[in-house]
């Protein structure tokens, strides 16, 4: 994978345009393996993260001093959303993606935001599950792009 610049163990910090292949991999392996699952690159391997990076909507931590993980936090209406969020394999269970969401949570609250909404496809159970025993509530489900996905909400307090 390739390597970010020197940093604190475990910082969340806004994206550089140095991360941006680090990013792309980390997307890459995530998601790849969904692919035979959805029948098609899920909507995170779509987007363009030079332009999100640019525009300061995604967040990296970095772990041991390599990108392993990242949030892209898009500010809308009424709630913040956590348009993706992403752990490298070779990071998952070190709690990152965890600290990511709480990251999240935080951010939407400094932000005046009462509730965070997130959206996974329908085929990521694992995801729907985990969502769920942290609080968020399924609100809908709906087919956009190609994709099937479920929309859930969590209120901050």
């Amino acid at each position: 994978m390739p390597k970010c610049g020197r940093w604190r163990r475990d910082v969340i910090r806004p994206a550089t345009g140095a991360d941006l292949a680090a990013v792309e991999w980390i997307v890459r392996a995530a998601y790849g393996h969904h692919v035979v699952r959805i029948g098609r690159e899920p909507g995170p391997m779509l987007d363009d993260y030079g332009a999100l990076i640019a525009a300061g909507r995604v967040h990296v931590v970095a772990h041991e001093d390599e990108v392993q993980g990242l949030l892209v936090l898009i500010p809308e209406e009424a709630a913040m959303l956590p348009e993706n969020l992403a752990v490298s394999p070779n990071a998952q269970g070190l709690g990152l993606g965890r600290r990511l969401l709480e990251f999240a949570e935080a951010a939407a609250r400094a932000s005046g935001y009462s509730a965070i909404r997130l959206y996974t496809n329908e085929a990521m159970t694992e995801n729907i599950g985990l969502y769920a025993r942290i609080g968020y509530v399924e609100t809908h489900r709906v087919e956009e792009k190609g994709l099937r996905r479920v929309y859930m909400v969590k209120r901050l307090g």
